[in-house]
């Protein structure tokens, strides 16, 4: 499970081959520094960077983007460094931003190749500082750690060179602008209005979220996951409920500003001394309501996992303390006496329940506050956020601008099983969806039959695609399915029937190949545009909508080819808006073997039923995962679908 460090912690690192994945929303500089035993770095060949981006076992990205890949080998640093500090700095430049304060928090996350993250950090607290030390690995004992530092300098990455001990930091710190400043005319920024005349830029823009052209390229098929790897956030940061089986989920939000937001304001009087406080929606902090409602939603995941984690580990404590209590009256001679032993063992299990009673009294108080808080906080949520069953879709209007994150169905505890967890995730999607159709250990997936199962799959994946259509502004979402026997046409009926599909859903083994084959050349495509710095060269017929490719009953209808354009798109695509909605049983592809375990790795796997496959990333409890669910007998899916269409129509014309 990935470790979420806060500032000072440590932890140790089971791998010394490692990925070192930044992510800062806006172009920052990524350096490497070796340190002596004294942390001291000995000369400018001891820093890695734009201008200098090899050293011994490290390799640092050329230029300053949004989002960095350092390559990490501790087996390969010289034996006389012991520290390897990753720092992070604002390039100068007219128009940039000069402070962290005034950017989103940046993120890293840690962790091997092929492997998930071990842990991730959010470099918070940052105001007037342009450069900051984020993380240190550093030997203890013949061995590797690595530290959350989160130490910022004013100065920039002169000052902090200068505090790593380094000679003439001032003339490394040129040395580094003067190398990054040809890439950041070319960079870039916020994307424009989402207008028809600058769609081409704002493709661009969101094809910048990674930096493909200069780090390590992974290839197809290598298991490397697009993005870092919360935003929950993180919530913010907080992060996601990560898989038990695949790698993490990054939620925190892009755009989400370091510095302190204002406080809401207060919506109704402070609460009587001794009672809880009235639960409002939207009282955390954030930018926006949509920013404060996500914030607040993390903040009630957090606050259940802690809270069960504490009624669990009590009652775990009062059972160990029962067990012991009762070994000793056994082993003491005189207990066995007739009836001696059993004022003690009374007096036991009379402390046991003391115990246990009162942890379960504090679980049952903090609950009855959750539900009060998510009574008052469900119906306040946005379309993005909300059920299927939300009266806020009755009013629904297709947005003009991409939401920050996107409601893919609830997460809740045995504890408290009505207590439902909105589960959102950030958008654009940073890894791909899977939806297992096979049968699980879950007992709702053993008690149906395996037709069922499958359209149940089908039903949800055609849930969470029109959520996504109708959550994107007209027009900038396309969405693409393979159906490669064609046993899907009921699940799709709704896409087909609104209009929403641009293309009719691929079938048979040509069909896969097309459909396959047009979006790997649009990867291609865009990856190369932005790799040249030429996002006005794409082709004038390139669709640079966020692309959704839902694939029905995979591996049927695939060769080897197509298999391996999917692992490409699944590993390359999220980068350059192309995403992989899956229905597929893992057992139906078992002939490949140990080849597509990357793929399954890159994918967010949910369920078409209940199922606790997800853990948290504060405790680790197993948490049921329940799949969106469209009320019986509603047409909801068809009317919001039905606006899209009209919408995506109208923006035509």
């Amino acid at each position: 499970m990935t470790a979420e460090l806060v500032r000072g912690q440590n932890h140790p690192l089971p791998h010394t081959r490692l990925d070192i994945r930044v992510s800062a929303g806006k172009p920052v500089v990524a350096a490497a520094a070796l340190g002596d035993e004294a942390g001291r770095v000995q000369g400018a060949e001891w820093v890695a960077h734009p201008a200098q981006p090899a050293l011994p076992g490290i390799e640092v990205s050329r230029q300053a983007t949004a989002d960095h890949l350092l390559a990490v080998d501790l087996n390969a640093v010289p034996a006389s460094a012991h520290r390897v500090t990753v720092l992070l700095a604002l390039p100068m430049g007219p128009g940039r931003p000069v402070r962290f304060g005034a950017v989103a928090a940046p993120f890293v996350s840690v962790g091997p190749p092929d492997g998930d993250e071990v842990v991730s950090y959010t470099v918070t607290g940052l105001d007037t500082e342009s450069a900051v030390v984020a993380l240190e690995f550093y030997r203890r004992q013949g061995a590797w750690k690595v530290r959350a530092v989160g130490q910022g300098y004013a100065g920039g990455l002169a000052a902090c060179l200068t505090d790593q001990g380094l000679d003439r930091a001032g003339e490394v710190a040129a040395v580094v602008q003067e190398a990054v400043e040809p890439g950041l005319s070319r960079t870039l920024g916020t994307p424009p209005p989402r207008t028809t005349e600058v769609r081409h830029n704002a493709a661009a823009a969101a094809a910048t979220a990674g930096d493909p052209g200069h780090s390590p390229d992974p290839g197809p098929g290598s298991g490397a996951t697009s993005g870092t790897g919360p935003q929950p956030s993180d919530p913010a940061a907080p992060q996601p409920p990560a898989q038990t089986h695949g790698g993490p989920i990054n939620y925190a939000h892009p755009r989400r500003q370091s510095a302190a937001p204002p406080p809401p304001p207060p919506a109704v009087p402070p609460a009587e001394p001794g009672r809880p406080p009235v639960p409002v929606a939207g009282d955390a902090t954030g930018w926006s309501m949509e920013e404060r409602l996500y914030n607040q939603v993390w903040g009630m995941f957090e606050d259940l996992a802690r809270t069960t984690a504490a009624y669990r580990s009590a009652v775990d404590f009062a059972d160990s303390r029962l067990d012991q209590e009762l070994d000793r009256a056994l082993s003491d001679p005189r207990g066995r006496l007739a009836g001696a032993g059993d004022p003690a063992r009374d007096a036991a299990r009379a402390k046991h329940e003391e115990l246990t009673g009162r942890a379960r009294e504090a679980l049952d108080r903090d609950l009855a506050q959750l539900t009060a808080e998510s009574e008052v906080v469900e119906p306040a949520l946005p379309p993005a956020f909300a059920r299927w069953d939300s009266p806020v879709w009755h009013g629904y209007r297709v947005p003009m601008e991409i939401p920050m994150a996107l409601r893919l169905g609830d997460l809740h505890l045995p504890e408290r099983s009505d207590l439902r967890i909105p589960m959102l995730v950030r958008l654009p999607l940073e890894r791909g969806l899977w939806v297992d159709s096979g049968r699980s250990t879950s007992e709702a997936a053993v008690m149906l039959d395996e037709a069922r199962l499958r359209a149940l799959a089908m039903d949800t994946a055609v849930a969470h695609a029109a959520r996504l259509l109708a959550v994107y502004p007209a027009g900038e979402f396309t969405v693409h399915v393979i159906d490669p026997a064609g046993s899907a046409a009921r699940s799709l009926a709704p896409l087909t029937r609104a209009g929403v599909l641009d293309e009719p859903p691929a079938a048979g083994a040509q069909g896969v190949s097309t459909v396959l084959a047009k979006l790997t050349q649009r990867v291609d495509l865009v990856q190369m545009a932005v790799r040249g710095g030429a996002a006005d060269a794409l082709p004038p017929d390139l669709d640079t909508a966020q692309q959704l490719l839902i694939v029905n009953d995979f591996p049927h209808g695939f060769d080897d080819r197509a298999v391996t354009q999917l692992r490409y798109l699944a590993d390359e695509g999220p980068a350059v808006g192309v995403h992989l909605l899956m229905v597929a049983d893992r057992e139906d592809a078992s002939a490949y073997g140990p080849v597509l375990d990357p793929l399954w790795r890159s994918l967010l796997r949910i369920t078409p039923v209940p199922d606790d496959h997800l853990a948290d990333p504060w405790v680790q409890h197993a948490w049921t995962y329940e799949p969106p669910a469209v009320p019986e007998g509603s047409d909801v899916l068809g009317q919001v679908l039905a606006k899209v269409a009209e919408a995506r129509r109208t923006g035509r014309r």
